[in-house]
């Protein structure tokens, strides 16, 4: 595994994750109540002994890489590192990003300098936890030039993915991004016996965005054309000329690119058998070590619900939420369905104090409050009596204090909704 070196992809704007990516980018946003979605991509290297890892950000950085260096220091003992490389002007090239390859292309310089023969390039906001050791060795047993990780879908679902077309030796030979006609559909279709699963109708064979590469060949691809996305362009380009295969993911795999995804991975975790497991010792999620104490719950009803610690929770109902860390909820208020990201920080009784002479609610959530449907972006402040509902039932709304999305209220970061209002 020495010989490897791994790549995480910052995102782009995170426009699809709007309001949560306004002050941070989509890698740093919190979830499961006290990771970030930076974690798992992270982690997955550390558990297959990866320890030559670079990440490449660009928008809204600066949580990301507080994060990063708060999280995760190799020793001295070893070769390995985590690396941030920031979007920068140089002298050959004063643009941002403009995509996956691009991000890659605008640093390979960086890949080229590293002993490492194979490239591991992963996402920095999807949720999954792939054992990418017997990736490589896949990889490498296949003589690739190019291995995708890729995961079987149902056909109603693959016109939201890129779709590849294998043979009885899982070679790609065609790659189609978000098909949408019934003939192509058709085309692309692939045999049950090619795929080995016990689950029947998953003949559809999408791109998790996530790809090995041979260096050399990483290096050529991208120094010999402008292309500048892997799935769209590079890849698709680059089946006639070179041996790329498919890693058939059996696993559960989420793309968190919508508030929506985002809402219902979270509050699955809440659930007593979700589809994926923070709980496994075996292979845990990684993330700053923040020394904080047990939560306190005092006289309250809760259901399926996950609670972080550090969290003070009085007289008040939740059903089906998380919680995040240092989350404050005072008497008598009822959440359903909501994900609660917490507090970067504790307020003093000087700060409560100055916080009542201001007229000015505390951080957390009142009293007599009632909230469904909700994402509580960290440091908001709710006021006593507040109901967030989405009374009018509004798909898509924006707000100066909130935006509703797919139906979901969404507070931003640091907002405060005063006392008594309802949305």
């Amino acid at each position: 595994m020495k010989d490897v070196l791994a790549v995480i992809l910052g995102g782009g704007r995170g426009a699809r994750l709007y309001p949560l990516t306004k002050y941070r980018a989509k890698p740093a946003v919190p979830i499961g109540g006290k990771f970030r979605l930076i974690d798992i991509p992270i982690s997955n290297c550390l558990h297959s002994n990866i320890r030559k890892i670079m990440v490449l950000t660009q928008f809204n950085t600066a949580s990301l890489h507080r994060h990063i260096a708060q999280s995760y220091r190799f020793d001295g003992f070893t070769d390995g590192f985590l690396q941030i490389l920031a979007a920068q002007q140089t002298i050959e090239d004063s643009n941002w990003y403009q995509g996956t390859a691009d991000a890659v292309r605008k640093n390979i310089h960086y890949i080229k300098n590293q002993k490492a023969g194979t490239v591991v390039i992963l996402s920095g906001d999807q949720l999954y936890r792939i054992n990418l050791r017997e990736f490589l060795n896949y990889h490498r047993e296949k003589k690739a030039d190019i291995t995708l990780a890729v995961k079987p879908v149902q056909r109603q679902q693959a016109g939201e993915f890129g779709i590849l077309q294998i043979d009885g030796q899982r070679r790609i030979i065609r790659f189609v991004e978000k098909p949408e006609t019934e003939a192509l559909l058709d085309e692309l279709f692939t045999p049950d016996e090619y795929l080995g699963l016990k689950e029947k109708g998953l003949n559809y064979i999408a791109s998790m965005g996530i790809y090995i590469f041979k260096k050399d060949v990483l290096i050529d691809l991208l120094e010999h054309n402008s292309k500048e996305d892997f799935g769209r362009e590079v890849i698709p380009d680059s089946i006639a000329d070179h041996q790329v295969f498919a890693y058939v993911f059996s696993d559960y795999w989420e793309d968190i690119g919508t508030i929506k995804a985002f809402f219902n991975a979270n509050l699955d975790f809440a659930n007593p058998i979700p589809h994926f497991d923070f709980y496994n010792e075996a292979a845990p999620i990684y993330t700053r070590k923040r020394f904080l104490p047990g939560s306190k719950i005092e006289n309250c009803d809760v259901h399926y619900s996950l609670i972080s610690e550090g969290s003070i929770i009085e007289g008040s109902k939740l059903t089906n939420t998380v919680i995040g860390i240092r989350s404050s909820i005072r008497a008598n208020s009822y959440l359903e369905r909501v994900v609660m990201m917490g507090a970067d920080y504790y307020e003093s009784l000087e700060d409560k104090a100055e916080d009542a002479k201001r007229g000015r609610c505390p951080v957390g959530i009142g009293r007599n409050c009632v909230i469904r449907n909700a994402i509580l972006d960290k440091n908001v402040r709710i006021g006593e009596g507040v109901r967030i509902i989405n009374e009018k039932g509004l798909v898509s709304f924006s707000h100066e204090r909130y935006n509703i999305v797919d139906g979901i209220v969404v507070i931003p970061k640091d907002v405060e909704i005063p006392n008594g209002f309802v949305i």
